[in-house]
């Protein structure tokens, strides 16, 4: 079945659904409908994103038909707020296993990996008002038929299709998405969600490079902490957390 309005409400139902054949960025939408009082699960579904958020400020195209777009809004406890962007990791991880796919992993601290590459890109964004927690907008990006070969991407990134050699429905995809999400939500602040997350990295032991604005941090990724922050022992011995940073492996 086409991913419309109609399909995604038929299948989402309950869910507050807002679709949009081409939008620049499904989190703006969905930050501006949070702003309006939207309530937790609610999701806004593109076609195409001709400007994706990505980290440290980058802008991601997505061609029309080639992955799913999605952007949830959460409202989780403050305390909690750490296991977000371990929950987007989680549900997407669920969702490719699902298919049959056994060679995945997360890379620190929400890259999901098919077969050693990036098959999906998540990007929670938190508002605050007048120091209260108004809720969380989780943009999750994932490949699902996307040619990346003869591209700048082709030996970083790759597609659920490349790797599956057949046709999946993006609707069907959605429904067990959300199904996932919803999953790991209603677990949020348990330590279920945290050594989930901590079992499934790829980057726990491996030797570690990580751009920290002008600085680049490199050791050997020891240990994560609850808060999801990334401990790399040094050369020198010494253990730096880091919070966040672009990471190579190796």
């Amino acid at each position: 079945m086409h991913l419309s309005k109609e399909s995604l409400i038929q299948r989402l139902h309950p869910r507050p659904v807002r679709y949009f054949e081409q939008i620049g960025s499904t989190n703006d939408e969905a930050l501006k409908w949070l702003s309006e009082g939207a309530a937790s699960g609610s999701v806004v579904v593109a076609g195409e994103q001709v400007k994706g958020k990505g980290r440290l400020g980058r802008i991601w195209h997505t061609p029309p038909e080639s992955a799913l777009i999605v952007s949830v809004i959460l409202h989780p406890q403050a305390d909690a707020l750490a296991q977000v962007t371990m929950l987007g990791a989680l549900a997407i991880y669920d969702l490719v296993k699902r298919l049959g796919l056994d060679q995945v992993g997360i890379k620190w601290p929400n890259d999901v990996m098919l077969n050693g590459l990036k098959v999906s890109g998540i990007l929670p964004e938190v508002v605050w008002e007048d120091g209260k927690l108004v809720g969380v907008v989780l943009g999750m990006g994932i490949n699902v038929r996307i040619d990346f070969a003869n591209s700048e991407l082709e030996h970083k990134a790759i597609s659920i299709e490349t790797v599956l050699r057949q046709r999946i429905e993006r609707l069907d995809l959605i429904q067990q998405l959300m199904a996932n999400v919803d999953y790991w939500s209603a677990r949020l602040g348990r330590e279920e969600v945290f050594n989930t997350w901590k079992d499934r990295l790829l980057t726990l032991g491996q030797s570690v490079q990580v751009q920290i604005a002008e600085r680049e941090v490199t050791g050997v990724a020891q240990s994560v902490d609850y808060d999801g922050a990334l401990l790399i022992q040094k050369v020198d011995g010494q253990v730096e957390r880091v919070i966040a940073g672009d990471i190579a492996l190796g």
